[in-house]
């Protein structure tokens, strides 16, 4: 049992520590509502002019984003439309698709809550929040499926490129447990 909880603390931390760093990835945001700025630390955050793009760190543009002043431009959106599109492809490929992004989990998971924002604030109906979650489930138990195969062997060069970051680190705990039972029996 001691081992288990050592393994899932340690994976814990390591899925906390990705989801910091995509926390830092730059996203394009579009200003909806002019606002003069400020400074914080010595770093400036605006102003901002009404439709004009601007490239924040994810963390830094979620605030502005809750706040109404922002919103996330087209390129970079990630909505329950955006995830079902991604689950059906999922769904009808028995690969693990290869996305351009490697944070691609951490991204449906951290817009997540800017699909929150917007069913409080009745930009969007409750139901396109279901959605969402309904779909990221869907995506989540078949990407895991996909793992739970590659897992039985060692990946890849080409399985390895379609892997997102947080399932690199899932795939290499996972194959080491299946590795350690196999070799005990």
């Amino acid at each position: 049992m001691y081992l288990l909880e050592q393994i899932k603390v340690s994976l814990a931390n390591s899925l906390n520590r990705l989801n910091f760093i995509f926390r830092n990835e730059i996203i394009v945001t579009e200003c909806i509502k002019n606002f003069k700025g400020f400074s914080v630390l010595g770093e400036s955050f605006g102003p901002f002019e009404e439709s004009k793009k601007y490239k924040l760190k994810l963390f830094s543009a979620i605030h502005f984003i809750e706040k109404g002043i922002l919103k996330v431009a087209l390129i970079d959106k990630c909505d329950n439309i955006d995830v079902q599109r991604y689950a059906m492809e999922e769904r009808d490929d028995p690969r693990l698709i290869k996305r351009i992004n490697r944070f691609f989990l951490n991204k449906i998971r951290e817009f997540k809550r800017l699909m929150e924002n917007e069913i409080e604030k009745n930009n969007k109906p409750k139901i396109d929040f279901d959605r969402y979650n309904s779909y990221t489930s869907n995506i989540i138990d078949a990407r895991l499926l996909k793992l739970l195969k590659l897992s039985l062997s060692e990946l890849s060069l080409e399985d390895e490129r379609r892997l997102t970051n947080s399932e690199m680190i899932f795939y290499k705990y996972l194959y080491n447990l299946v590795k350690i039972w196999r070799d005990f029996f």
